[in-house]
């Protein structure tokens, strides 16, 4: 069983809250979210925000923050080989209410079709509120280019 190893990025300011799956081995490594240089999250979200992609944490969490953006994972722990979604097996969900009782979370997305699947599973359920899944930044989405996903993940900013 792995353990997540490192706490959610959050704020009293956090009004969008963005849910992965389990953070990669690289991830796990940097002890910060999407840390595989061939993940796209940060080059999406830097399109968006019509900026640079941050390259530090210090600057990833600044990034975030003052956009009003909350980061997490739906799995607090599971049984996972590498870095592989398909191999995730025996689940245990975060628990999003320190977040949900600390900010003014107004949407919740999910980076991905793994991160729906446990969403709706086990968090749902629980904290009564939907989740707008949006396409998966990593590389195994291979199909959507930078481009399409820049479009898909513009729904972020509408209020």
């Amino acid at each position: 069983m792995i353990q997540h190893p490192f706490p959610p990025l959050y704020n009293a300011q956090s009004e969008i809250l963005i849910l992965g799956s389990f953070p990669s081995v690289k991830s796990r490594e940097q002890m910060f979210f999407y840390g595989h240089p061939q993940n796209r999250f940060w080059k999406v979200l830097a399109h968006i925000y019509h900026t640079q992609a941050p390259d530090t944490i210090a600057d990833k969490k600044s990034f975030l923050l003052d956009r009003g953006i909350a980061l997490w994972d739906v799995i607090a722990s599971c049984e996972i080989s590498g870095s592989a979604d398909s191999s995730i097996r025996d689940v245990v969900a975060n628990d999003l209410t320190p977040i949900l009782q600390a900010a003014s979370i107004r949407q919740i997305f999910v980076n991905g079709k793994t991160a729906e699947k446990y969403f709706n599973r086990y968090t749902k359920p629980l904290i009564q509120r939907d989740a707008i899944c949006l396409p998966s930044t990593s590389p195994a989405n291979a199909a959507w280019t930078l481009e399409k996903l820049v479009a898909a993940w513009q729904k972020i900013t509408l209020r």
